[in-house]
């Protein structure tokens, strides 16, 4: 067991999830029994409570409410979306860090979020080595995305892809009453594992992710074979992040530029108002939004998060720091954060799950 004594602080960070609050019970139940750490110390909206000195004594909070934790979605502690700096080009927030890191003897300090997170976590690591401070740094991942470089999953994704699937079939009726063709916007601007995940489990026709890009006359033949074949309805699973060929040749600039003056809220309406351009099709829209994030998870998160959570609680005792927990072939292990931190997981447009997907008839708009 670690000799290093001092208290630990958790804090919370990026979108939240419906699952989030599980791992972080992980590591504030296995902290409160560990000798070494002194207290537990919870970052009200992430790094910008430790910055602001707005710390929760989670040994003061009733053990019962505590417990609640393990069902209850979104982030108790609070989230942010802060950056930080390099510490070459400016270090007031590292030294700020390290001021109430002093303050309240902090050891050992836990992430939970997505690739800013991190990115945030190995930062910190490296920083408090470099000034000769002790403490030990862990990141728990968490992102509904499933993005996150070095695990085979993160925890919130198979939550989201329940709430994204369901949706899908529940408008499989209305579709089908109304002979229409129905967009499904999927949350994924980066990245398309929820999309094509639940693309495929909801039964989709067109599944549309960042990673392929697409071309609207390939779209719109698949609603017309459907419709020759007497197949009345069409449903696109789409990624917010979805993109077209044309689009995906622009330079980065010039794709945001565009995005500055496009008149749609989103993909999805740019789709359905392309498509009814060029078919006599009615096209509708239904965008879940946040409630993938919210909601009470599956039970598949609820026992991976718990797992993530005293993993990253015990990578610590071991005096292993500077390590994110990852999940790989359904054991936890770890992995260093330097690794991990700026990578994102993209969908393989080879893989075998959008080979699969091809041989049972979804289109992904590209041929």
């Amino acid at each position: 067991m670690s000799e290093l004594r001092g208290a630990c602080i958790i804090g919370q960070s990026g979108g939240p999830t419906a699952v989030i609050n599980a791992s972080a019970l992980g590591v504030i139940r296995t902290a409160l029994d560990t000798d070494c750490i002194t207290r537990v110390l919870g970052a009200a909206n992430g790094i910008q409570g430790v910055l602001e000195d707005r710390l929760y004594d989670m040994g003061q909070e009733d053990a019962g409410e505590l417990e609640l934790l393990r069902y209850t979605p979104s982030s108790a502690l609070g989230s942010c979306r802060y950056k930080l700096a390099e510490p070459s080009q400016d270090d007031t927030d590292y030294r700020r860090i390290l001021e109430i890191f002093r303050k309240y003897d902090v050891r050992y300090f836990f992430y939970n979020g997505g690739n800013d997170s991190m990115d945030t976590c190995n930062k910190i690591s490296k920083y408090m080595q470099s000034v000769g401070y002790a403490c030990r740094v862990i990141g728990v991942p968490k992102t509904i995305d499933n993005d996150l470089w070095g695990t085979d999953m993160t925890f919130g994704f198979q939550s989201a892809v329940d709430i994204a699937t369901d949706t899908i079939d529940r408008i499989h009726t209305t579709a089908s009453s109304h002979s229409r063709v129905f967009i499904i916007e999927v949350m994924g601007h980066k990245v398309g594992h929820v999309t094509l995940h639940a693309g495929i489990a909801g039964g989709a026709d067109v599944i549309l992710i960042p990673e392929i890009p697409y071309d609207i006359n390939v779209v719109t033949d698949v609603i017309k074979k459907r419709s020759a074949a007497g197949k009345t309805f069409t449903i696109l699973a789409v990624a917010e992040g979805a993109i077209s060929k044309e689009d995906a040749k622009l330079k980065k600039k010039q794709y945001k530029a565009k995005l500055a003056q496009r008149k749609y809220p989103s993909i999805a309406y740019e789709l359905a108002a392309e498509i009814e351009e060029k078919m006599d099709k009615e096209v509708r829209v239904t965008v879940p939004g946040h409630t993938q994030r919210g909601g009470s998870p599956c039970a598949y998160d609820r026992v991976f998060a718990t797992r993530v959570g005293a993993k990253a609680a015990e990578l610590i005792l071991n005096e292993e720091y500077g390590y994110m927990v990852a999940m790989r072939n359904g054991e936890t292990v770890k992995i260093p954060l330097e690794e991990v931190a700026g990578k994102l997981k993209y969908v393989d447009p080879q893989c075998g799950l959008i080979q699969e997907a091809r041989m049972i008839g979804i289109s992904f708009g590209d041929k």
